[in-house]
Protein backbone atom coordinates (compact mmCIF):
# COMPACT_ATOMS: atom_id res chain seq x y z
CA UNK A 1 0.00 0.00 0.00
CA UNK A 2 1.25 3.44 -1.04
CA UNK A 3 1.63 5.87 1.67
CA UNK A 4 0.66 9.20 1.11
CA UNK A 5 1.67 12.27 3.19
CA UNK A 6 -0.38 15.27 2.82
CA UNK A 7 1.92 17.84 3.69
CA UNK A 8 4.46 16.88 1.29
CA UNK A 9 1.72 16.80 -1.58
CA UNK A 10 0.84 20.39 -0.20
CA UNK A 11 4.33 21.61 -0.80
CA UNK A 12 4.90 19.73 -4.46
CA UNK A 13 1.55 20.84 -5.48
CA UNK A 14 1.83 24.16 -3.90
CA UNK A 15 5.05 24.69 -5.85
CA UNK A 16 4.04 23.26 -9.05
CA UNK A 17 1.40 25.25 -9.46
CA UNK A 18 2.67 28.44 -8.87
CA UNK A 19 5.56 28.13 -11.78
CA UNK A 20 2.41 26.72 -13.78
CA UNK A 21 0.74 30.08 -13.40
CA UNK A 22 3.86 31.83 -13.82
CA UNK A 23 5.33 30.08 -16.91
CA UNK A 24 1.23 30.79 -18.28
CA UNK A 25 1.69 34.58 -17.29
CA UNK A 26 4.98 34.64 -19.12
CA UNK A 27 3.86 33.24 -22.31
CA UNK A 28 0.73 35.60 -22.78
CA UNK A 29 2.60 38.68 -21.96
CA UNK A 30 1.10 39.85 -18.78
CA UNK A 31 1.82 42.12 -16.46
CA UNK A 32 3.10 39.99 -13.35
CA UNK A 33 0.69 39.43 -10.22
CA UNK A 34 2.53 36.71 -8.16
CA UNK A 35 0.07 37.12 -5.10
CA UNK A 36 -2.85 35.74 -7.47
CA UNK A 37 -0.29 33.18 -8.75
CA UNK A 38 0.02 32.01 -5.10
CA UNK A 39 -3.46 31.73 -4.38
CA UNK A 40 -4.41 30.05 -7.24
CA UNK A 41 -1.10 27.07 -6.31
CA UNK A 42 -2.53 27.34 -2.56
CA UNK A 43 -5.79 26.52 -3.95
CA UNK A 44 -4.78 23.88 -5.94
CA UNK A 45 -2.69 22.17 -3.26
CA UNK A 46 -5.87 21.75 -1.14
CA UNK A 47 -7.62 20.08 -4.08
CA UNK A 48 -4.31 18.02 -4.44
CA UNK A 49 -4.49 16.80 -0.68
CA UNK A 50 -8.75 16.35 -1.04
CA UNK A 51 -8.56 13.88 -3.83
CA UNK A 52 -6.91 11.53 -1.09
CA UNK A 53 -9.18 11.98 1.55
CA UNK A 54 -11.81 9.04 2.73
CA UNK A 55 -14.76 9.42 0.67
CA UNK A 56 -13.25 12.19 -1.84
CA UNK A 57 -12.47 9.93 -4.78
CA UNK A 58 -15.25 11.50 -6.56
CA UNK A 59 -12.95 14.25 -7.13
CA UNK A 60 -10.23 12.60 -9.26
CA UNK A 61 -12.96 11.97 -11.88
CA UNK A 62 -11.65 14.24 -15.31
CA UNK A 63 -14.63 16.50 -14.81
CA UNK A 64 -13.92 17.54 -11.63
CA UNK A 65 -10.38 17.82 -12.71
CA UNK A 66 -11.15 20.19 -15.21
CA UNK A 67 -13.39 22.12 -12.70
CA UNK A 68 -10.70 22.53 -10.64
CA UNK A 69 -7.78 23.97 -13.12
CA UNK A 70 -10.58 26.36 -14.20
CA UNK A 71 -10.68 27.61 -11.02
CA UNK A 72 -7.06 28.25 -10.34
CA UNK A 73 -7.10 29.76 -13.57
CA UNK A 74 -9.81 32.20 -12.69
CA UNK A 75 -8.36 32.70 -9.66
CA UNK A 76 -5.04 33.51 -11.34
CA UNK A 77 -6.17 35.22 -14.46
CA UNK A 78 -9.38 36.42 -13.62
CA UNK A 79 -9.88 40.44 -15.01
CA UNK A 80 -7.37 40.03 -17.65
CA UNK A 81 -8.22 41.32 -21.12
CA UNK A 82 -8.09 37.72 -23.15
CA UNK A 83 -8.91 35.86 -20.11
CA UNK A 84 -10.25 32.76 -22.23
CA UNK A 85 -6.53 32.59 -24.02
CA UNK A 86 -5.32 33.07 -20.85
CA UNK A 87 -7.26 29.91 -19.39
CA UNK A 88 -6.54 27.65 -22.88
CA UNK A 89 -2.79 28.34 -22.23
CA UNK A 90 -2.64 27.45 -18.67
CA UNK A 91 -4.37 23.83 -19.66
CA UNK A 92 -1.61 23.22 -22.26
CA UNK A 93 1.35 24.26 -20.15
CA UNK A 94 -0.10 22.20 -17.28
CA UNK A 95 -0.58 19.15 -19.76
CA UNK A 96 2.93 19.84 -20.71
CA UNK A 97 4.26 19.77 -17.35
CA UNK A 98 1.56 16.87 -16.66
CA UNK A 99 3.35 15.05 -19.63
CA UNK A 100 7.08 15.56 -18.43
CA UNK A 101 6.08 13.68 -15.13
CA UNK A 102 4.46 10.88 -17.03
CA UNK A 103 7.47 10.52 -18.87
CA UNK A 104 9.42 9.92 -15.27
CA UNK A 105 7.17 7.76 -14.02
CA UNK A 106 6.92 5.46 -17.04
CA UNK A 107 11.02 5.62 -16.78
CA UNK A 108 10.59 4.44 -13.45
CA UNK A 109 9.51 1.15 -14.06
CA UNK A 110 8.00 -0.94 -11.34
CA UNK A 111 8.95 1.90 -8.64
CA UNK A 112 5.16 2.57 -7.15
CA UNK A 113 6.15 6.84 -7.41
CA UNK A 114 8.73 8.71 -9.02
CA UNK A 115 11.34 9.82 -6.72
CA UNK A 116 10.26 13.75 -4.85
CA UNK A 117 13.48 15.35 -5.82
CA UNK A 118 13.82 13.87 -9.44
CA UNK A 119 10.11 15.23 -9.58
CA UNK A 120 11.38 18.67 -8.66
CA UNK A 121 13.88 18.48 -10.95
CA UNK A 122 11.41 18.00 -13.92
CA UNK A 123 9.26 20.39 -12.77
CA UNK A 124 12.39 23.06 -12.92
CA UNK A 125 13.83 21.55 -16.12
CA UNK A 126 10.66 22.08 -17.78
CA UNK A 127 9.70 25.70 -16.28
CA UNK A 128 13.58 26.48 -17.66
CA UNK A 129 12.42 25.71 -21.19
CA UNK A 130 9.15 27.18 -21.54
CA UNK A 131 10.49 30.43 -20.34
CA UNK A 132 13.15 30.41 -22.74
CA UNK A 133 10.99 29.49 -25.43
CA UNK A 134 8.18 32.48 -23.96
CA UNK A 135 11.15 34.66 -24.40
CA UNK A 136 12.13 33.95 -27.54
CA UNK A 137 8.68 33.68 -29.03
CA UNK A 138 8.24 37.36 -27.49
CA UNK A 139 11.59 38.63 -28.74
CA UNK A 140 10.55 37.64 -32.13
CA UNK A 141 7.80 39.11 -31.83
CA UNK A 142 8.91 42.71 -30.82
CA UNK A 143 11.60 42.33 -33.40
CA UNK A 144 7.98 43.54 -36.03
CA UNK A 145 6.59 45.97 -33.67
CA UNK A 146 6.91 49.69 -33.64
CA UNK A 147 6.33 52.43 -31.85
CA UNK A 148 3.76 55.06 -32.61
CA UNK A 149 2.58 58.40 -31.30
CA UNK A 150 -0.45 60.07 -32.94
CA UNK A 151 -1.55 63.91 -31.84
CA UNK A 152 -4.87 65.26 -32.45
CA UNK A 153 -6.07 68.36 -31.01
CA UNK A 154 -3.13 68.98 -28.40
CA UNK A 155 -4.32 65.66 -27.31
CA UNK A 156 -1.65 62.47 -27.66
CA UNK A 157 -1.67 58.59 -28.04
CA UNK A 158 1.19 56.13 -27.95
CA UNK A 159 1.16 52.74 -28.89
CA UNK A 160 2.53 49.64 -30.48
CA UNK A 161 1.79 48.81 -33.95
CA UNK A 162 3.15 45.72 -36.12
CA UNK A 163 5.21 46.21 -38.81
CA UNK A 164 3.62 44.58 -41.91
CA UNK A 165 5.26 44.75 -45.63
CA UNK A 166 2.04 43.29 -46.66
CA UNK A 167 0.19 46.72 -45.38
CA UNK A 168 -0.25 48.46 -48.90
CA UNK A 169 -3.53 50.07 -47.99
CA UNK A 170 -3.25 53.99 -49.40
CA UNK A 171 -6.05 56.47 -50.26
CA UNK A 172 -6.89 56.26 -53.52
CA UNK A 173 -7.60 60.32 -53.69
CA UNK A 174 -4.28 61.74 -51.95
CA UNK A 175 -2.02 58.63 -52.17
CA UNK A 176 -1.37 58.30 -48.85
CA UNK A 177 -0.38 55.78 -46.77
CA UNK A 178 -3.11 54.26 -44.08
CA UNK A 179 -2.29 53.20 -40.56
CA UNK A 180 -4.87 50.94 -39.29
CA UNK A 181 -5.15 51.98 -34.95
CA UNK A 182 -7.99 49.69 -32.72
CA UNK A 183 -10.65 51.50 -30.81
CA UNK A 184 -8.06 51.43 -27.50
CA UNK A 185 -5.31 52.79 -29.03
CA UNK A 186 -7.15 56.02 -29.95
CA UNK A 187 -9.11 56.63 -27.46
CA UNK A 188 -7.12 59.40 -25.66
CA UNK A 189 -7.30 61.74 -28.63
CA UNK A 190 -10.88 61.33 -27.93
CA UNK A 191 -11.85 61.20 -24.24
CA UNK A 192 -15.24 62.99 -24.46
CA UNK A 193 -16.22 61.07 -27.36
CA UNK A 194 -14.67 57.22 -26.81
CA UNK A 195 -18.07 55.69 -27.46
CA UNK A 196 -17.54 57.27 -31.38
CA UNK A 197 -15.05 54.77 -32.04
CA UNK A 198 -17.54 52.10 -30.46
CA UNK A 199 -19.35 52.51 -33.62
CA UNK A 200 -20.98 49.39 -35.22
CA UNK A 201 -18.95 50.21 -38.49
CA UNK A 202 -17.35 52.40 -40.71
CA UNK A 203 -21.05 54.17 -42.26
CA UNK A 204 -21.91 54.62 -38.35
CA UNK A 205 -18.93 56.35 -36.82
CA UNK A 206 -18.68 58.67 -40.02
CA UNK A 207 -22.25 59.98 -39.34
CA UNK A 208 -22.14 60.05 -36.04
CA UNK A 209 -18.75 62.24 -36.20
CA UNK A 210 -20.61 64.56 -38.80
CA UNK A 211 -23.26 65.55 -36.28
CA UNK A 212 -20.88 65.99 -33.94
CA UNK A 213 -19.70 69.99 -34.59
CA UNK A 214 -15.69 69.28 -33.44
CA UNK A 215 -15.56 66.64 -35.18
CA UNK A 216 -17.37 67.45 -38.65
CA UNK A 217 -15.03 66.99 -41.47
CA UNK A 218 -12.55 64.66 -39.56
CA UNK A 219 -13.57 61.41 -40.55
CA UNK A 220 -14.27 60.22 -44.58
CA UNK A 221 -14.84 56.98 -45.64
CA UNK A 222 -11.94 54.74 -46.88
CA UNK A 223 -12.31 51.73 -49.21
CA UNK A 224 -10.11 48.79 -48.88
CA UNK A 225 -9.64 45.16 -50.35
CA UNK A 226 -8.22 42.13 -48.72
CA UNK A 227 -8.70 38.43 -49.39
CA UNK A 228 -11.93 38.19 -47.95
CA UNK A 229 -13.44 40.82 -50.56
CA UNK A 230 -14.11 44.81 -50.06
CA UNK A 231 -14.64 47.07 -47.10
CA UNK A 232 -15.30 50.31 -45.85
CA UNK A 233 -13.10 51.62 -42.62
CA UNK A 234 -13.73 55.24 -41.29
CA UNK A 235 -10.38 57.29 -41.66
CA UNK A 236 -9.07 60.35 -40.27
CA UNK A 237 -6.24 62.50 -40.67
CA UNK A 238 -4.22 63.28 -37.62
CA UNK A 239 -2.33 66.73 -36.84
CA UNK A 240 1.32 64.85 -36.35
CA UNK A 241 1.81 61.17 -36.40
CA UNK A 242 5.52 59.21 -35.81
CA UNK A 243 6.48 56.13 -36.23
CA UNK A 244 9.66 54.70 -34.53
CA UNK A 245 10.60 58.48 -33.83
CA UNK A 246 10.31 59.39 -37.27
CA UNK A 247 7.70 62.25 -38.13
CA UNK A 248 5.16 60.84 -40.73
CA UNK A 249 3.19 63.70 -42.41
CA UNK A 250 1.77 60.80 -45.23
CA UNK A 251 -0.42 58.97 -43.03
CA UNK A 252 -3.89 58.48 -42.40
CA UNK A 253 -5.08 56.47 -39.56
CA UNK A 254 -8.23 53.95 -40.09
CA UNK A 255 -10.08 52.80 -37.19
CA UNK A 256 -10.88 49.38 -37.29
CA UNK A 257 -10.46 46.24 -34.05
CA UNK A 258 -9.13 44.05 -36.24
CA UNK A 259 -6.03 46.15 -36.19
CA UNK A 260 -5.23 44.79 -32.32
CA UNK A 261 -3.59 41.70 -31.24
CA UNK A 262 -0.94 40.06 -29.50
CA UNK A 263 0.82 42.99 -27.69
CA UNK A 264 -0.30 45.45 -30.28
CA UNK A 265 -2.59 48.18 -31.32
CA UNK A 266 -1.95 48.88 -34.74
CA UNK A 267 -0.83 48.10 -38.21
CA UNK A 268 1.55 49.71 -39.93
Amino acid sequence: MNVIYADSLFALSVFTDYLLCLVTARFCALRLRRGRYLLAAVLGGVYAVAVFLPGCVWMAHPLVELCAAGLMGLVAFGGEEKLFRCLAAFLAVSASFGGAAWAVALRQGSRPAPDLRLLIGVFLGSYALLTLLSHTRHRRAREHRTAVTLTLDGRQTDFAALEDSGNCLRDPLTGRAVLLASPKALRPLFPEKASLLEAPDAVALVTRAGEDETLRGRFRLLSCGSVGGSALLAAFRPDDAAVDGKKRDDLLVAVTRAAAGDGFEGIV
